[in-house]
């Protein structure tokens, strides 16, 4: 995607297709996010997974909004009416979910969360007995069935029954703790960590603290309704701010789910996932362990962090927004480290998804072997000025159709030449276009994002 490359992506709205780019999402109590469609989703699921009479099993784990209660409860009925056994994992990492799902030989796994959406919305993924998200092909048919008027459900004496499971967060805990090097503790480091309010608020600092840190938790005081909310891997500010005033060593922040993170120096500064990526890749070339020296990112990704890989003989392969996008070229190529800007960090030799726990665990693995500062290998490249739009849309209207739009557009492609990019894609979760640009002229790349998202924003 170098040079004055566009790629533009028309998506597909909510109202095409009832999974989106990450499952089913959407404003809780409002379709497709009703208690009501929970329980089609669960028995379709289930009926689609339940292929014979012996024992079949759901695992469900949620973040910590008020509605994932009303949708875990939904879904829990509608698995257990198609006959499935619900284990019930409570508020864990949706990572926990992949891991656990295959750990406890379940047909199916369920996280209920909006990620880093504010409280107000929620979302449903669905993982296979394998730990990895469904395919399109496999959400297609749940939906389809979802959608019918009748799902076959099971006879009385079928019915499943739900359990909760009390050491699932243990278990994955301990699961995350491989991530540190062995023989290494981390004693001496003081780390603040940001929970988002959200579903890592008690494994992360636990596992911080038992592997040697002393630990500044925040965000950590889930309500029902502020995950997200001015803390977390969306807005690191707070973290920033802890980090400088206990002079602590380096930040950790988690999204909602704890998908994602973002890393912050001892000078307050956030490395987004292309520095993580980007030291991660280099460490792992260096120990011969980074297979087929290629690291897997997406469209969003800094064109920077393409031309410090390439420096160092590293490969560079994108694919579109959404981690299960990088996950499935991963598989695909045998690949073993991939991720997003936006802080998921996928690391096929321990998990199936992103993992922010567990990648910013490597952080820290590489600050003690390393004795450096965390401002010295959180700035692996120099960014290339990057800015983006996200400009509302009416639901139904297609700007990338309109012709003032695709002049500005081509105008834009001129301007940059070999100094830049664009990419403009429809959001596959909101109603949303994103107009994206990186050039090396920040003033240029100004003016051209937004004489786009001005022509945008004039036809929308």
């Amino acid at each position: 995607m170098a040079g004055n490359a566009v790629k533009r992506v028309k998506g597909q709205s909510m109202a095409d297709r009832l999974f989106g780019t990450d499952g089913v999402r959407g404003r809780a109590n409002t379709y497709p996010m009703t208690a009501e469609m929970a329980l089609k989703l669960g028995a379709a699921a289930g009926r689609y997974f339940r292929t014979d009479k012996r024992e079949h099993r759901v695992v469900i784990g949620k973040d910590t909004r008020r509605s994932s209660y009303m949708v875990e409860y939904a879904m829990t009925g509608g698995f257990a009416s198609t006959g499935m056994s619900v284990f019930l994992l409570g508020p864990v990492p949706t990572p926990a979910v992949g891991m656990l799902t295959r750990s406890m030989r379940a047909d199916v796994g369920v996280m209920i969360s909006a990620s880093h959406n504010p409280y107000h919305d929620n979302g449903i993924k669905f993982f296979g007995p394998d730990g990895y998200k469904l395919s399109d092909d496999v959400e297609d048919e749940i939906a389809a069935l979802a959608l019918q008027d009748d799902i076959p459900l099971a006879a009385p004496e079928e019915i499943g029954e739900a359990t909760r499971i009390d050491d699932a967060l243990g278990r994955y805990m301990e699961f995350a703790k491989t991530a540190f090097p062995r023989r290494r503790i981390l004693e001496g480091l003081k780390v603040v960590v940001d929970c988002a309010n959200g579903a890592a608020y008690k494994a992360a600092p636990i596992v911080l603290w038992e592997l040697g840190a002393e630990v500044i938790p925040v965000a950590v005081s889930p309500n029902g309704f502020n995950i997200n909310a001015g803390c977390g891997s969306t807005h690191p500010e707070m973290a920033a701010e802890a980090v400088v005033a206990h002079g602590a060593d380096v930040g950790i922040c988690l999204d909602g789910d704890a998908d994602r993170v973002m890393l912050i120096d001892e000078k307050g500064h956030v490395a987004d996932g292309d520095q993580i990526m980007g030291l991660i890749a280099s460490q792992w070339a260096d120990e011969g362990t980074l297979a087929k020296d290629t690291l897997v990112a997406t469209v969003m990704s800094n064109m920077g962090l393409e031309k410090y890989l390439t420096g160092r003989r590293l490969q560079m392969l994108r694919t579109p927004v959404g981690d299960r996008h990088v996950v499935a070229e991963m598989r695909r190529g045998g690949y073993n480290l991939g991720g997003e800007q936006s802080g998921h960090i996928v690391m096929r030799d321990y998990v199936t998804t992103g993992d922010g726990l567990m990648a910013g665990l490597q952080f820290l693995g590489a600050l003690v072997r390393s004795e450096k500062r965390a401002s010295e290998l959180a700035n692996v490249f120099e960014p290339l000025p990057q800015k983006l739009e996200n400009i509302n849309l009416v639901v139904g209207t297609d700007p990338m159709q309109n012709a003032q739009v695709l002049a500005a557009i081509a105008e834009g492609e001129a301007a940059f030449g070999t100094r830049g990019r664009l990419l403009i894609r429809k959001s596959g979760t909101e109603p949303l276009l994103r107009v994206m640009g990186e050039c090396e002229d920040a003033a240029l790349l100004e003016r051209v994002v937004m004489q786009i998202s001005d022509q945008v924003r004039a036809v929308r």
